[in-house]
C-alpha cells in the first residue's frame, strides 16, 4: 500500500484530513517539544480507532510540525 493510499483510506475511516490531525494535536499539546511518538500514535489509535501502521503515517505528516524533528 502506497503512503497516499494510507492517508486516503485514514480520510475514508475519520473524514479527517491531516491538516484536521494537526490541528487537533495541536490542541491536544501533542506537538510541543518533548512529546513521543508512541504519545501521538497511541492517541491516534484511541481516539480514533487507527490501525498503528495508519496512525504511523498520519504522525509521519504531523512531524514536520514537531520542534527539531524533520
Amino acid at each position: 500500500m502506497s503512503f497516499q493510499a494510507y492517508i486516503d483510506n485514514v480520510a475514508s475511516k475519520t473524514g479527517k484530513t491531516p491538516e484536521d490531525f494537526r490541528k487537533l494535536a495541536e490542541r491536544k499539546g501533542l506537538l510541543r517539544p518533548g512529546v513521543k511518538a508512541g504519545e501521538i500514535t497511541g492517541w491516534l489509535q484511541s481516539e480514533f480507532g487507527l490501525g498503528l501502521g495508519h496512525a504511523r503515517a498520519i504522525y509521519a505528516t504531523l512531524k514536520p510540525h514537531l520542534p527539531g524533528r524533520r
